[in-house]
């Protein structure tokens, strides 16, 4: 049952500002295909619902009822973004393992390491070691709390209009929305997606190669190496240049994740991704529907708030 308490909760005003950290935005905002994955032909394709625009989140009156549409509608869009990427890991770590590598092969490095701002000779131990730093998944619990923060769960101007959830910028006239609020002299956009998802690319993306993240990518590092689960609570301390409120911005994501219950969603994905094999991460990255990706099968808690 829901609980009542939950209903309750003062939506987290939205942070429309951020410091130069968050003012980059990787391809994938407007301006064309905002598909920026590397060819990698393990990787299917695309599935259709990938592409469908945010639901109007404004007509639900209660709280909780809001929050779980929201989370329901961005959580199979953020399995299906870290299962790409689990594949792109594990055809990384088939490379690590060759003696010689096929011109085919190093290209596709080449390509990821350019994605990814790796600069190391193609195919080095060095190469190696800092793609797998990159190419590597963020926790649900990190991104559904940014995201409801930073998109006002979903109602914001940049969420209805770019498909914006996590108020990144661009700086080409025409790649976004203007703020209303800009000030004068300013070039900066708010970017523009062709989906939610688009934008939940790439905002991981731009968590797994700005230099302003370093530290979310050695906590999630740390996490790895100590073969511990993924922490969106941890990981939120490296957060501290997304918002010109540095640490204040961190405690009330951390705060987010903890009254909604958000490392609900991580162990979910912990669940689904079951003995992590390359042949699930295939099935959960073409999955049909997103629905098939939503927790609550056989009789699981469905949503962070029962229980």
């Amino acid at each position: 049952m829901t609980e009542v308490t939950r209903a309750l909760m003062l939506f987290v005003p939205l942070i429309l500002f951020a410091t130069a950290g968050a003012l980059y935005v990787p391809p994938g905002s407007s301006g064309g295909g905002d598909d920026d994955e590397v060819i990698l032909a393990s990787l299917p394709r695309l599935p259709a619902w990938a592409q469908d625009d945010l639901p109007d989140f404004s007509v639900y009156r209660d709280a909780t009822e809001r929050k779980v549409a929201f989370f329901s509608f961005l959580y199979p869009r953020i399995v299906l973004a870290n299962s790409r990427i689990l594949l792109e890991r594990e055809y990384l770590e088939s490379l690590a393992s060759k003696a010689e590598l096929s011109n085919r092969e190093e290209r596709w490095l080449t390509d990821q390491a350019q994605r990814l701002r790796v600069d190391a000779p193609t195919g080095s131990n060095e190469q190696f070691a800092l793609l797998r730093k990159r190419l590597d998944v963020i926790p649900p619990s990190l991104i559904l709390a940014q995201a409801a923060n930073e998109s006002a769960w979903g109602t914001s101007r940049f969420a209805t209009e770019g498909n914006n959830l996590f108020g990144q910028w661009c700086f080409s006239k025409g790649c976004g929305l203007v703020p209303l609020s800009r000030v004068e002299g300013a070039s900066h956009e708010v970017a523009k997606f062709s989906s939610p998802y688009q934008s939940v690319r790439s905002y991981i993306q731009n968590l797994n190669r700005h230099p302003t993240y370093q530290l979310v990518r050695d906590l999630r590092l740390q996490n790895r190496q100590a073969e511990q689960p993924l922490s969106g609570l941890a990981m939120a301390e490296g957060l501290l240049g997304y918002s010109e409120r540095g640490e204040e911005y961190i405690k009330e994501i951390r705060s987010m994740i903890r009254y909604n219950n958000l490392e609900f969603y991580d162990q979910e994905f912990r669940n689904l991704l079951g003995e992590r094999t390359p042949a699930k991460f295939k099935q959960l990255a073409s999955a049909k529907a997103d629905t098939a990706l939503l927790p609550g099968a056989e009789g699981a808690l469905a949503s962070p708030f029962e229980g």
